[in-house]
């Protein structure tokens, strides 16, 4: 199986605006990357595209898969987007017993394992409207890790999190890493990735440069 991403010449424009610019990378399998930028720059939207949530012109090949080119998505991917909303009424464990009955793949102990490497409790038979956002957060972590992904695509995986979640979240990433994980995490913030990430890379109206490069 290939053990790279590839990105040619991907470009999304939006009612005339050009949201994603000729971008080209290549990423090597089991790393950690960084995306930065604005509000508005574009890094959701990469994101996006690389899940295959959205249609572009160019090719996106996911360790052997053509994203553009099939209209899929990555497999053993795991996924925390823009603003994730789950099961208010439900409790955390009965959101991931619905996840997870889509690929059907992993049961009840795998999930309560996602559950406290978060540092949720699987127990916790709450409403998860009731949680605090922090809370909500780390739920949408423990579904994106749950499954074993070989990717894990993160926009603003930190937000609303406090200093001793943001270090858990780093051990998990490192942990993932470990098992051979990629990981893409968009932040508009340099410092959430400047010490965890292998690459990072730089958003600017559309456009994706690596850090370091002309």
């Amino acid at each position: 199986m290939e053990q790279r991403i590839l990105l040619r010449d991907v470009c999304k424009t939006i009612r005339g605006k050009t949201i994603l610019d000729h971008i080209n990378i290549e990423l090597e399998a089991g790393k950690n990357y960084g995306i930065c930028g604005r509000n508005g720059s574009g890094k959701t939207m990469l994101l996006r595209a690389i899940a295959g949530l959205i249609q572009v012109r160019g090719e996106i090949i996911v360790f052997g898969q053509n994203i553009t080119a099939e209209h899929c998505f990555p497999d053993h991917m795991g996924l925390v987007i823009e603003k994730t909303e789950l099961w208010s009424r439900l409790s955390a464990m009965e959101n991931l017993r619905l996840l997870a009955a889509i690929r059907n793949v992993i049961g009840d102990a795998e999930m309560e394992q996602a559950l406290v490497r978060v540092g949720l409790d699987p127990a916790d038979r709450r409403p998860i409207r009731m949680y605090s956002m922090g809370m909500k957060q780390k739920l949408v972590l423990a579904q994106a890790i749950m499954e074993k992904p070989r990717l894990l695509l993160l926009d603003e995986p930190t937000n609303g999190l406090d200093d001793d979640t943001v270090r858990s979240f780093r051990r998990i990433l490192r942990e993932e890493q470990e098992k051979g994980c990629t990981s893409l995490i968009a932040t508009h913030q340099r410092e959430d990735v400047s010490d965890l990430c292998d690459r990072i890379f730089r958003m600017e109206q559309g456009r994706c440069r690596e850090e370091g490069s002309l």
